[in-house]
């Protein structure tokens, strides 16, 4: 174990790079407290850690959620930080019952079961695993015949009405993937379903793929993915307070008043009990692109395959266990860099979310090891394990709730993690953090070297793209849709935010099963926990630089050059059809010239900062400080208090989840839907909307530049 003394003599390296948004006088130093901070997290600290929080399934809503809670806590208070719970209750409805048969042609009663495995121990805790289900189906009883609809998205529909193939009065079963789960219900519905079973096929994460478990990473026959089919993109949360925070006490939504539980029952299964239903479908043969790999020739149906589907479930809210961690910025307390990972499961949860949440347990103990040398944070940093989430984002959004108005003013950036595994650097989010991160990766080293993740990043990008291994690959960060605990505060709130993890280097079936354990984690995802090390290394530079720096290292003609993209795709869309092939997004390209001229003001002003000494700096300090309130307000103003249309919960007007994505991102969304959907009118005010927008955002960015400089001066 190293000692505070022995980090304090890590040995100097050559000169460093410039890092955004600090002089360069002060760059040494800051380099030196990052490499002694990136030795404190250890693979064998972080092993015990999730063999310890992975113990037993820990769903949220009950004690064990909050043991973890409270071990979290009280590894945190060890440590010497200030933490402590926050309790939000949400409505949470556990299944009761559940049933499942095929009446006709033949009988078949379905195993909704997972088998236990003698080699993963932690599968055999029957006693207290949740049962294989969909949160937020509606209780229902149902029995009609069966409709395979592929994937269930609504191009599926399409090509089901091309064939004459009508769903009204039917049950559907769709298979997991191309979209999130709780799309597949939504749409079905829509259609006339009464009914929905959502199974894994093996073609997407079964023995198509690869072994399966124990022999492989790959879900076996009687694998189930558990998860919310919650309308998120309506609004996550309890669905009982949208838009306030749950907090004890507080007033609720009659159930009667809530708009995102689903409209007719679903239940997810195994391929294992997919495959006699789907054997019993007549009917045309599907496309060759709905195919999957059971040993069956797939049909569509309707029928003769009919079955019985009843699921009914105790809807009660439950309490969610929230850990916040502070430490107290000594010259900006009121700026504060806030950074969660989720602690709930679906069971026992080691990859999802535990293998994110000991990486921040790490980073912690990386940051309470420099607080004991002296180092106090400029800013103050927040530090979140939010509960709830895998329900539909529960724990993060009451909490973004009930401290909204504090967080619009203070908030500078929200960081996320999730899982984490072996692979390479992935980073989405707000873009004027873009830089930020390329230049992260380039400081971070990569495990066993040589070079940083951005070398490691780059050589896996030229191989992905087969492109010739001495070519330049710029670093790029994706947006953001929806899936995380970052949602409210990017789509809500408005706040600078990102999403980061290490991941891609291997294939996994275990996704929200009873095989999600330390176990499998060990062998498959990370044996030796080098990207666990590597994951608290990197969150703890991103902390420490965010905090410390005495100009926030926003970038915005990155921001501006990206955005121009998602304009130019709206517009070939919108070309595709009669209805909207008069889409004007003249505004909005005009408002994207007024961001580059407000950018590049903004790159001249923060050109005086590199020669100040940091006696001139803390002779700044004031002036500075409002310079940084301003620039993390630069985000909120690319929000609107009416949201988008159909949804206003989600006010960012440049990035969502599709209303038929779930997860997935849209950017630009209100204009990019609408084009979608052919409403022509309707997209011609989103852009006008997104034009306003973005002058805002330019107004902001150029009023932050005049103030910086006169700062500097």
């Amino acid at each position: 174990m190293l000692t505070v003394v022995a980090l304090l003599t890590v040995a100097s390296f050559q000169t460093p790079a410039p890092i955004r948004g600090f002089p360069r006088s002060m760059v040494d130093a800051q380099v030196r407290r990052e490499r002694t901070a990136r030795l404190v997290p250890n693979p064998d600290t972080l092993r015990a850690l999730l063999r310890s929080y992975s113990a037993e399934p820990h769903e949220a809503g009950t004690e064990r959620s909050r043991h973890v809670a409270e071990l979290i806590l009280a590894r945190w208070r060890g440590m010497g930080l200030d933490a402590r719970i926050e309790q939000f209750d949400a409505l949470m409805p556990r299944p009761v019952a559940r049933t499942l048969e095929m009446t006709a042609p033949e009988r078949y009663t379905a195993q909704l079961q997972e088998p236990t495995l003698p080699q993963d121990p932690t599968t055999s805790q029957t006693a207290t695993q949740l049962p294989t289900f969909n949160a937020y189906s509606p209780d229902g009883d149902v029995t009609a015949e069966l409709v395979y609809v592929n994937y269930g998205v609504p191009d599926d529909y399409r090509v089901l009405d091309s064939l004459g193939i009508s769903v009204r009065g039917k049950i559907v079963i769709a298979r997991y993937g191309r979209s999130w789960r709780g799309i597949k219900p939504k749409v079905a519905a829509e259609h006339g379903a009464i009914g929905c079973l959502i199974y894994s096929d093996p073609r997407d994460d079964g023995y198509w793929v690869g072994d399966v478990y124990p022999a492989g990473s790959m879900r076996p026959w009687q694998g189930v993915q558990r998860g919310s089919v919650m309308d998120m993109p309506t609004y996550p949360g309890d669905p009982l307070t949208p838009g306030w925070g749950s907090v004890p006490g507080g007033r609720r939504l009659p159930l009667a008043e809530v708009k995102t539980l689903e409209p007719i029952p679903v239940l997810p299964i195994s391929y294992g009990d997919a495959q006699p239903l789907l054997k019993n479908l007549a009917g045309p043969v599907a496309p060759e692109s709905w195919r999957g790999a059971l040993p069956i020739t797939y049909h569509i149906g309707a029928g003769p395959a009919t079955v019985h589907l009843a699921v009914k479930f105790d809807w009660q809210s439950r309490p969610l266990y929230d850990v916040i961690a502070t430490i107290r910025g000594a010259t900006a307390p009121d700026q504060w860099v806030v950074f969660g990972n989720h602690h709930d499961a679906w069971v026992n949860g080691a990859d999802d979310p535990l293998s994110g949440q000991v990486a921040l347990g790490e980073t912690a103990r990386a940051l309470a090891a420099l607080l004991k040398t002296g180092w106090k944070p400029a800013r103050t940093i927040v530090l979140a394990a939010w509960d709830g989430e895998e329900w539909g984002l529960l724990g993060s959004t009451e909490w973004a709730e009930a401290h909204a108005d504090e967080l619009r003013a203070k908030a500078v950036a929200y960081y996320n993690s999730d899982t984490n595994e072996k692979g390479w650097l992935g980073v989405a989010g707000s873009h004027a953090l873009e830089r930020f991160f390329a230049e992260l990766a380039r400081d971070v080293p990569q495990p066993g070297g040589p070079g940083s993740v951005l070398d490691a990043w780059r050589d896996h990008q030229r191989r992905e793209r087969q492109r010739d291994t001495t070519a330049d690959t710029a670093f790029t960060i994706g947006a953001l849709g929806s899936g995380s605990d970052y949602t409210a505060f990017l789509d809500h709130l408005g706040l600078p935010t990102a999403n980061l993890a290490y991941g891609g280097a291997g294939q996994s079936g275990i996704y929200h099963s009873i095989y999600d354990t330390w176990t499998f984690y060990e062998r498959f995802l990370d044996s030796a926990y080098t990207y666990e090390t590597l994951q608290a290394q990197t969150m703890t530079t991103v902390l420490l630089r965010t905090a410390d720096a005495p100009v926030l290292p926003f970038e915005f003609g990155g921001a501006a050059r990206t955005w121009r993209r998602y304009v130019d795709e709206i517009g070939k869309l919108a070309t595709k059809n009669d209805t909207t092939k008069g889409l004007d997004l003249g505004a909005v390209r005009a408002a994207l010239s007024r961001v580059d001229t407000a950018a590049a003001a903004y790159e001249s002003a923060l050109g005086r900062l590199d020669g100040l000494t940091p006696a001139q700096i803390t002779a700044r300090r004031a002036a500075l400080g409002a310079v940084n309130l301003q620039l993390a307000r630069t985000e909120q103003v690319l929000a609107d208090s009416a949201g988008l249309p159909r949804r206003p919960w989600f006010r960012h007007l440049l990035y969502a989840p599709g209303f038929y994505t779930g997860y997935g991102v849209k950017t630009m969304p209100g204009i990019r839907e609408a084009v979608e959907q052919r409403r022509s009118a309707e997209a011609q005010a989103e852009a006008a909307r997104v034009a306003a927008a973005l002058d805002r955002y330019a107004a902001a960015v150029t009023r932050a530049a005049g103030a910086l400089d006169a700062a500097l001066r």
